[in-house]
């Protein structure tokens, strides 16, 4: 089969085309991009959307009944609270859920009495992947219904088909404990025991994505923040950069290749994930994208575009971010166009046309 641009970028191929991955949550502008109303007919949109940006390759709805347009957003107001007294903004066509983590942890005794594998089954508390881990053959079960049955267990040569997982490591006291927990909590001895059980819990996800029929697999794990690192080089190479070479060992063997993606700044831990045998990085643009690119011939590399720059929807502004992102592309063959802090709901939409149409222009080799 022709390889996709995409899959081509994946692997370090050097597409003349650059393709793009965007994070796109702005209603607004399809309405502007397609002259359809989003919220009127949202299936004729984004058909419509997809003839003229073909390759921000979004998916299209079903159905083109219209949509309830988000009360938030309407005459300044962006946030409210809500009955049970719970903060909500502004998101994409709707509102933000609600991120409470750790809300069933209240002290450090609570942490260390905690066993994730005694536990198993986390259907019922909010780490993302709340699902049961408790039986392996369940949970293949359950990721394999979503591939067509006569792949088997192998995807076709040059498909971008792929798995996802958010807690790759570093999300799973995160997202169980809560940020203050977490923090207070892993330097201590006991912690060793409960990043152990977590461990197990992921040798389990990663032995099932091994056995599906995907080519690609995405880990992601917010390791830092727009600053830089959450923990030290010495915290990390003790309980996670082990495991991403053990987890990723086992893909890697099933002939599957590792996208990394990571919220923040990841200049100081690029090279580390990297070595773990990822193909390379989506992340935002606070990491130095070029100096990566230098160092790691034709590594995948995505998210380099700003928000801010769009936001401040000035023309020149605009074009010399695009430039630099070719400039960027030209360094290694799995670039990707991508604005990595998110095209979110309040982003003018002239903006985001102008990107577009120059990374149309400009974005080849």
């Amino acid at each position: 089969m022709k390889c996709s641009d995409r899959y081509l970028a994946f692997m370090g191929l050097a597409p003349q085309r650059i393709p793009h991955w965007e994070h796109w949550s702005c209603p607004d502008a399809e309405t502007y991009l397609t002259g359809i109303d989003h919220y009127e007919h949202p299936r004729l949109c984004r058909l419509r959307l997809r003839e003229l940006y073909p390759q921000l390759e979004l998916p299209i709805p079903a159905s083109d009944d219209p949509k309830p347009r988000p009360a938030l957003g309407l005459e300044g107001q962006t946030s409210r609270t809500d009955e049970a007294g719970r903060h909500r903004v502004r998101w994409g066509d709707g509102e933000s859920g609600i991120w409470d983590w750790g809300c069933q942890f209240k002290t450090a005794e609570d942490v260390f009495a905690f066993s994730p594998l005694e536990q198993g089954d986390f259907t019922r508390i909010p780490v993302v992947e709340s699902r049961d881990y408790s039986d392996e053959e369940k949970l293949y079960e359950m990721y394999r219904k979503n591939y067509p049955a006569e792949w088997g267990d192998k995807a076709p040569e040059g498909s971008t088909a792929s798995v996802g997982f958010y807690n790759t490591m570093f999300m799973w006291p995160l997202l169980t404990f809560g940020w203050e927990l977490f923090l207070e909590t892993c330097l201590d001895p006991r912690f060793e025991r409960i990043m152990d059980e977590f461990a197990e819990i992921n040798r389990r996800v990663f032995r099932v994505f091994a056995r599906l029929p995907v080519n690609f697999v995405v880990c992601h794990d917010d390791i830092v923040t727009s600053r830089g690192p959450v923990c030290s080089p010495a915290w990390m190479h003790k309980f996670i950069f082990p495991r991403y070479e053990e987890f990723w060992g086992m893909l890697r063997a099933a002939g599957k290749e590792i996208i990394f993606m990571a919220d923040g700044c990841m200049d100081a831990y690029a090279d580390e994930v990297m070595a773990c045998g990822a193909r390379g990085v989506i992340t935002e643009p606070y990491t130095d994208y070029k100096a990566i690119a230098r160092r790691h011939e034709n590594c995948f590399l995505a998210g380099e575009g700003d928000n801010r720059v769009l936001m401040r929807n000035d023309p020149e502004e605009i074009a010399a971010m695009v430039r630099s992102m070719v400039e960027t592309a030209r360094m290694t063959g799995g670039y990707m166009m991508c604005i990595g802090n998110h095209i979110p709901w309040n982003i003018p939409p002239e903006a985001i046309k102008r990107y577009l149409d120059l990374s149309a222009e400009l974005a080849h080799r």
